[in-house]
């Protein structure tokens, strides 16, 4: 009988445990909580996609290079260190970290990133980040989006 009892005190805590840490969601801005880094991983193309809640995540300890790749100027995140366009990317490769330090592509909808992303992979970058859905869907979260126009 002390068995059942342990055995059932052990479950009890298990699913307890679960329902507190599990989620994965990330919260809006909008929430006061900060957004949770999920995995990153690349994609078949050699690059990651990542979400604006991922994003934001990694904002908080930014340590990687976030280039604007949108033309022409509509906007841009907060901290973006670098502007190239996006069909000029090849040509601005003195401009970028080394190919193994992490770059972050965005552009308004994440049509222009995805193809400098697939750029620099092809020129050897290993550690490249593009954002789905762009500065557009940063802002519909309720991020904030500089317009310096």
């Amino acid at each position: 009988m002390k068995r059942f009892a342990w055995a059932g005190g052990l479950l009890f805590l298990a699913l307890v445990a679960a329902a507190c840490g599990g989620a994965n969601a990330s919260p809006s801005p909008e929430s006061g909580a900060g957004p949770v880094v999920q995995e990153i991983v690349k994609n078949a193309d050699g690059y990651a996609d990542i979400s604006v809640n991922q994003l934001a995540g990694l904002m908080q300890n930014k340590d990687f290079a976030l280039v604007n790749v949108h033309v022409p100027y509509e906007g841009e995140i907060p901290q973006t260190d670098l502007f190239i366009p996006f069909d000029e990317i090849q040509n601005h490769l003195d401009q970028l970290p080394d190919k193994g330090a992490p770059i972050v592509l965005y552009c308004r909808s994440g049509s222009m990133s995805e193809t400098a992303a697939q750029a620099l992979v092809k020129a050897g970058y290993t550690d490249v980040m593009e954002l789905d859905g762009g500065f557009s869907a940063w802002k519909t979260a309720g991020y904030e989006l500089i317009d310096k126009r």
